[in-house]
């Protein structure tokens, strides 16, 4: 028979991680550890201490022995889709690092005698696409584009896993606010020099998550029986660019006069602007049905806690 699935404070749980050295996954790891868990990371190169094991995500396998004993699986692992201008070989790049490295996971999982209890795949509320001033939540169909079809196809990729029978959580993270990267680590440098402004029109809705609220929620994927499918990771309050410029000037009691008009993001960031000048009002519905409360519902509370993390 197998164990049955019990709360996190059953005791502890070996996690394996993929996407460890990133924003998100890094303090995903970290916090589970204080926690007493083990954390098992999945890297490219050559492993160097005992908790990490090699893997290749562009190969799209896995030998499913590097996820023997582990109770639970995390993937967060992909190219950036912030870091850099999205050439036709960049977008590649971002396309397989995510359905590839997913495929690679879901297969492996799929394959053990003794599969983990629970498989959580990032995803992103890109899902959406523009959806305007229009809310959505996890019910909503996909939007057009690039993000929405590269989103689809990564979801699509975890299905192995639950078809298998283990539990399978789809966590589609909108904007992390935290200085140590993505893109609110790029606005924190501009608003304390007091370069920061509204991008385009400042009437795009940002879905944005603090890094503790998306660290806790992702433990409340792993950890709550029952939760599956996709949830969207985002604060029950989505606000303008406008709102967001607003918050930042006034926590870092900074100016906030310079505006970047749309036509010059588009000229510097060429498709990707699309995701910064598109507006996606995401909401965490199935999130707080399943009892998930927030540290940080609102944007100015999210980036204080951004300064003290």
């Amino acid at each position: 028979m197998e164990p049955r699935e019990t709360g996190e404070g059953s005791g502890r749980r070996t996690v394996a991680v993929a996407g460890a050295s990133g924003l998100i996954g890094g303090a995903l790891a970290r916090s589970l550890e204080a926690d007493g868990h083990r954390v098992v990371r999945l890297v490219r190169r050559e492993p160097r201490t005992g908790d990490e094991v090699r893997w290749d995500p562009s190969s799209g396998r896995l030998d499913p022995a590097a996820l023997a004993g582990c109770d639970a699986v995390v993937n967060l692992a992909g190219a950036g889709v912030g870091d850099r201008r999205w050439t036709d070989e960049y977008k590649r790049r971002i396309r397989e690092s995510r359905t590839g490295g997913t495929a690679a996971l879901a297969g492996a999982i799929a394959a053990m005698d003794t599969p983990p209890r629970v498989f959580v795949n990032g995803s992103a509320v890109g899902y959406y696409g523009d959806t305007g001033d229009r809310p959505v939540d996890e019910d909503a169909p996909p939007g057009r584009g690039f993000l929405p079809e590269l989103t689809v196809e990564w979801e699509a990729a975890a299905e192995p896993a639950r078809a298998a029978g283990v539990r399978t959580a789809l966590a589609r993270t909108g904007l992390v606010v935290s200085r140590g990267g993505g893109a609110w680590g790029r606005l924190f440098p501009l608003f304390r020099a007091g370069l920061g402004g509204r991008l385009g029109d400042g009437r795009e809705y940002w879905s944005f998550i603090a890094l503790r609220d998306e660290v806790a929620a992702l433990r409340h994927l792993l950890f709550t029986p029952g939760l599956e499918g996709p949830f969207n990771l985002t604060a029950p309050l989505p606000v303008t660019n406008r709102e967001v410029t607003a918050a930042m000037a006034k926590v870092l009691r900074r100016p906030a006069v310079f505006a970047v008009p749309a036509p010059v993001l588009r000229a510097v960031l060429g498709e990707m602007s699309q995701d910064v000048l598109g507006s996606t009002r995401a909401v965490p519905r199935r999130l707080r049905e399943s009892g998930f409360v927030f540290s940080c519902p609102d944007v100015e509370s999210a980036v204080r806690a951004a300064l003290d993390d």
